[in-house]
């Protein structure tokens, strides 16, 4: 196909909030460099909000509360969907990629569950499909892992993804307050939603750990395969005594291959709040930042560090998405397609490799870490650190593990759970980032 410098993209945006916005004045700001950097005009021919009453810096003209009729008309080349949520925006996606336009979104949780479906979708029509913001804001992982890493094997990706919790995590750390009151200080300041539950629960962590394992493991991973758990546990003390270890918490998402003994492979995709030593890359990430560390089998450790989210950075990442899909308008290109071909499957939590961190208030007397050790060594779980606190009522034990199945590790926890000497198991945190 022969280019054609000499035609106008025009875009429409779906949902203009704090992205949305910011996606519009770019456009609107930038034309002169949009227009040599993707060889023709970019012109915004609409934007779909709910409230066509509301107060927004766009000309009126350009607004509709119709947003079927926006994405199926002549003069749209790409559709921007900012809305979020799974419904209305699911419909909207095929029927613009069924029309022949290419799609740019930062819809995580719909991607999370149907990105096969959308994908395919893209593929019979001829056109793209990108979301590079669905992850990491303006931190560019999905383009190199599935471009720059195209002829190399991923071995891991492990990162922080979530910049509410990684706020709250970090202001407990660094002030010894409690949960509820940092998540309560999080959403003053507006780091925290009214209604957390999707950050702190790990469900958003989740959603772009099935993203980004899809990507990196050729395999078609959705939100349900991904096993999660959130901070809502985690208290002041785990921090006071995650420092005693030289260690940190963070709520981690961590997709890896899982190779047997008898050498088949399997992906595990998790999501949950672990020990990290203080010298690990992540140990550093703080506040509202995020950060993904890729291991390919050649390129070695990689580090994409930034801006999560927020409106600007988020922006950033889908008008690069855009001026791709619009390249390929001009030029007749291609971005690269859905790549399932592994089809691996997925590991059970159960089965994967793990260390434990675990907080027990014991009786204080006499054979205790003895009977607590023993319920290790049954099930084949080797003790790699104690550490012993207090006395009398306050007498607690303090343990990290050698890597062991997750199962066993957990049936261990159990089994302290029914032991006359454990008056209470205080708190049960995974360590990750560590040789062992």
């Amino acid at each position: 196909m022969n280019p054609t410098p000499d035609r106008t993209i025009g875009v429409a945006v779906l949902g203009m909030g704090n992205v949305g916005a910011e996606v519009v004045r770019i456009i609107a700001d930038n034309a002169d460099d949009l227009r040599s950097r993707v060889g023709a005009p970019v012109e915004l021919r609409g934007v779909a909000v709910r409230d066509l009453s509301k107060p927004r810096k766009v000309a009126q003209e350009l607004l509709t509360d119709d947003p079927d009729a926006l994405v199926a008309r002549d003069d749209v080349d790409i559709v921007v969907e900012l809305m979020g949520g799974i419904d209305p925006a699911r419909g909207l996606i095929r029927t613009a990629l069924e029309h022949g336009k290419s799609v740019v979104t930062a819809n995580k949780a719909l991607l999370a569950e149907y990105t096969g479906e959308l994908a395919t979708a893209a593929a019979d029509a001829k056109v793209d499909l990108y979301f590079e913001a669905a992850v990491a804001g303006a931190i560019p992982v999905v383009r190199p892992l599935m471009q720059s890493l195209a002829g190399d094997t991923v071995e891991r990706v492990a990162g922080i993804v979530n910049g509410t919790t990684n706020f709250i995590l970090s202001a407990m750390d660094e002030t010894g307050a409690d949960y509820a009151d940092t998540l309560a200080e999080a959403g003053r300041l507006g780091y925290a939603e009214a209604d957390p539950t999707a950050d702190v629960e790990g469900y958003d962590a989740a959603a772009k750990a099935a993203i980004l394992a899809s990507i990196a493991f050729h395999t078609r991973v959705t939100a349900a395969d991904v096993h999660r758990e959130g901070i809502t546990s985690v208290s002041a003390a785990d921090l006071v005594a995650a420092k005693k270890f030289d260690c940190t918490v963070k709520l981690l998402s961590i997709c890896e291959r899982v190779h047997d003994a008898d050498g088949r492979q399997r992906i595990s995709a998790r999501v949950y709040p672990a020990l990290i030593p203080l010298t690990h890359p992540l140990a550093t990430v703080s506040g509202a930042f995020n950060a993904v560390v890729v291991e390919a089998e050649n390129a070695g450790r990689l580090m994409f560090y930034g801006q999560g989210a927020g409106g600007a950075p988020t922006a950033s990442a889908v008008l690069g998405d855009m001026v791709m899909a619009a390249r390929n308008k001009v030029h007749g290109g291609r971005g690269p397609l859905e790549s399932t071909y592994a089809s691996l499957p997925i590991a059970p939590v159960d089965d994967v490799p793990t260390r434990y961190y675990i907080s027990m208030k014991v009786a204080d007397r006499a054979g205790v870490l003895a009977q607590v050790a023993g319920e290790f060594t049954k099930r084949s779980v080797s003790i790699a650190a104690v550490r012993q606190e207090g006395a009398g009522d306050d007498a607690r034990l303090i343990l990290m593990t050698h890597r062991a199945p997750d199962r066993a590790q957990s049936e261990c926890v159990a089994a302290l759970e029914d032991m006359d000497a454990v008056l209470k198991v205080s708190s049960v945190l995974r360590l990750e980032g560590t040789d062992d």
